[in-house]
């Protein structure tokens, strides 16, 4: 399943309207990050990249020009060496990138050409066809020593040797389009959801030999990699005093079959479109009151937001809602006496974007977008009573009533422990 050619070319053309006359957009796919000796981590492709033609495939460049107010658009890819396909295969060939882009065959040059190119654009010459004046980058930056990207280090070589041209950011332009999906985002996001609640409830039939974490992460990655998945994210799989910790990761401690809950935060691509759901259920196969008591607070509050969630709706109003549904659950169960207490048995947003990233970027302050997807996640998290409760759904937001895509995982009390009586 791939996005159609149709809407990637809407995406570029949203683009190109947004910027200057005699201006270009470059945007690089990302190459493989070095690892040791001669190593690599595995290829992560640029998201905005992505959007913009559907590539996953490591050192390509779009390029989108407004030259004189006419739209072009053009593709940077390797050309194939003989030597380097028997040893790690082909990577796109010119019309292969063109069908997958829908870009002109015409238009998709090799890298060798590419600084050739530019500087034609940069300079005027007896044999430019046009002066490029702007220069749009993808500069997302971030606080991390030694952190670079192609944007950013493309940008340095631009203004040493071509100052006159005028350097833009064009990052949050494409955050922007990024945040509100089309049907073919939605669609590859339910398939997502689809191979994660499949995962799930693997774990959930071998609940009775989970004397480990690690067995239970097992049973999950199978699924994922039955289904020719890979995790969208790391796999929080925490049972008993572990699950009260957010980001939990080690997946590797016993699990006490008779007393623990297990909760499973988990996500998978499909086609780099992303899910990221959360259930949290008895390993024995029937919840202790005390913890049927505290999941059932969690529960309410995760089905209240999905009814309340709507377009128009800013986060911070959404999270309000949120923290005071748990909070008047936790004086009930007796945790708390003052809402301003909450804080220590939840401590996290009660959502955030989803998309290409799991955390999708987006600009907060536009608040909640028809057509966009979010999570929604409420929790609460008890260490010293070995209990850790999050419910996790992922659902497009409208206009009216929300859309839960991952209705059909399981959460409630009694379809759990029905389930696990199998």
């Amino acid at each position: 399943m791939q996005v159609q050619v149709k809407n990637l070319q809407n995406n570029r053309h949203k683009v190109f309207e947004q910027i200057k006359n005699n201006s270009f957009v470059v945007i690089h796919s990302g190459v493989s990050p070095f690892k040791s000796a001669d190593a690599s981590y595995n290829f992560f492709v640029n998201r905005n990249f992505f959007y913009l033609t559907g590539i996953n495939q490591a050192d390509v460049t779009l390029v989108i020009g407004k030259i004189a107010g006419e739209k072009r658009e053009y593709l940077f890819i390797d050309e194939n060496d003989p030597v380097l396909v028997k040893w790690v295969g082909a990577k796109l060939y010119k019309n292969e990138a063109s069908l997958i882009s829908g870009i002109n065959e015409t238009s998709i040059l090799y890298n060798s050409q590419f600084n050739n190119f530019m500087g034609n654009y940069f300079q005027t010459l007896r044999y430019s066809d046009g002066n490029v004046e702007n220069l749009y980058l993808d500069l997302e930056q971030h606080d991390i020593m030694f952190y670079n990207n192609f944007g950013l280090s493309y940008a340095k070589i631009v203004k040493e040797k071509y100052p006159a041209v005028n350097i833009e950011n064009i990052y949050n332009t494409i955050v922007k389009l990024r945040m509100v999906k089309n049907e073919d985002e939605i669609a590859l996001m339910k398939e997502s959801i689809k191979t994660t609640k499949e995962a799930i409830l693997n774990v959930m039939d071998h609940h009775q030999e989970l004397d480990n974490e690690m067995i239970a992460e097992a049973h999950h990655s199978f699924v994922l990699h039955k289904n020719g998945k890979v995790e969208s994210f790391g796999s929080i799989v925490a049972a008993g005093r572990n699950a009260a910790t957010l980001h939990y990761e080690d997946n590797n401690m016993p699990i006490n079959k008779d007393t623990d809950m297990l909760l499973m935060d988990v996500g998978c691509y499909t086609n780099n479109y992303s899910s990221d759901i959360t259930r949290t259920f008895p390993v024995s196969g029937k919840f202790t009151e005390r913890q049927k008591a505290v999941y059932e607070v969690v529960l309410d509050c995760n089905k209240k937001c999905i009814e309340y969630a709507k377009a128009g709706m800013t986060w911070f109003e959404l999270n309000s809602y949120a923290k005071k549904l748990l909070a008047e659950g936790c004086k009930k169960l007796g945790l708390i006496k003052e809402d301003a207490e909450l804080s220590k048995y939840y401590f996290h947003s009660i959502g955030h974007s989803l998309g290409l990233d799991v955390h999708d970027p987006n600009v907060a302050s536009l608040g909640l977008l028809e057509g966009m997807v979010i999570t929604i996640e409420p929790g609460l998290y008890i260490p010293d009573e070995n209990i850790g409760i999050r419910i996790e759904d992922n659902i497009v937001i409208t206009k009216e009533k929300a859309i839960n895509l991952s209705s059909d995982i399981i959460k409630e009390v009694e379809d759990i422990e029905n389930y696990l009586k199998k």
